[in-house]
């Protein structure tokens, strides 16, 4: 089966993890994943938003200190260096550059880049709590609230980052689409080519986001777009579960069940039934599978992104 063409993207990432010596000791924290594995399909935009701030190479190290929904970012040895301003500053001019990415990955732990679980300290010392994210991280995705971020920690979850990279094509495609220009016509294709990908999300979320679609005046279209794609991204944000899956492969059967007889319809079932037992990867009936539909092409299953 053809399928959809898949082009490079081009993400956002925190600077250290593509082995530069921007942290505060001078060091890099190279994330080989990135480098060797995700550097294969994606383009990588480097920024660290301490050295971008102003600050040099090496420095003071600083950390959350306060609310952790609003804390300050203060020199660990001397807590009179206050770098919130000047990082906030930088944080704001730069998120708005950043239109043309489809995907960011974040240093854990970082005072900056943290996505969540960053340490905060309280003012007058103590305990810290994993309750903060860092002052550019939050900064970011409170300005893209649809954009696909993780951290590269995360990543070493095979779930977590196979719902990342998911995230990532999806996104590139909205955009796309965006660029083509948004139509009717085009935002229903777009729908219908994603859609076992979001039943397998969530059913419900698909369902939402059809009726969002039954009316489609030309004079409303963009706003019809912004919700359609907040839903589609929220719904994507949630990993699915085994029987998320097992559930949209029953349902890809069916364009089967008229060119297959009932031993490879047997292999099919039992393949299914092994992975929702967790007994193998999904990889295993998503080849069977493709196996099926290049001997038996099925132009709706070839336009699918479920199956790529």
């Amino acid at each position: 089966m053809k399928g959809p063409r898949f082009s490079r993207v081009t993400i956002g990432i925190s600077s250290c993890l593509l082995g530069e010596n921007v942290r505060y000791d001078g060091g890099h924290k190279r994330d080989r994943f990135v480098t060797d594995e995700l550097s294969r399909y994606m383009d990588f935009l480097p920024l660290c938003p301490e050295l971008g701030s102003g600050m040099s190479v090496p420095r003071p190290p600083i950390r959350l200190v306060g609310d952790p929904d609003n804390p300050r970012l203060l020199g660990v040895a001397d807590p009179s260096l206050d770098a919130t301003a000047q990082v906030e500053r930088y944080a704001r001019r730069a998120v708005k550059t950043l239109a043309g990415i489809s995907g960011y990955i974040l240093k854990k732990d970082s005072p900056s880049c943290g996505m969540k679980r960053v340490k905060v300290y309280p003012e007058k010392g103590g305990a810290a709590e994993r309750k903060g994210s860092g002052v550019f991280a939050r900064i970011l995705m409170e300005h893209h609230p649809n954009l696909p971020v993780e951290e590269e920690g995360r990543l070493n979850d095979a779930v977590l980052r196979e719902n990342f990279i998911n995230r990532v094509f999806v996104y590139q495609r909205w955009q796309q689409l965006l660029e083509e220009g948004l139509t009717p016509a085009r935002l229903i294709d777009f729908h219908a080519r994603h859609k076992y990908l979001v039943m397998a999300h969530s059913q419900a979320a698909y369902k939402r986001m059809g009726r969002l679609l039954s009316d489609l005046p030309k004079t409303r279209i963009r706003a019809i777009g912004e919700q359609y794609i907040d839903e589609l991204m929220g719904a994507l944000a949630r990993p699915v579960n085994r029987k998320g899956h097992s559930n949209v492969l029953q349902h890809i059967m069916g364009y089967l069940k008229r060119n297959i007889d009932r031993h490879d319809k047997e292999e099919l079932v039992a393949a299914i039934e092994r992975y929702r037992q967790g007994e193998v990867p999904l990889v295993v009936p998503i080849t069977l599978f493709r196996h099926y539909f290049r001997v038996h092409p099925d132009p709706y299953i070839e336009q699918q992104v479920y199956l790529q």
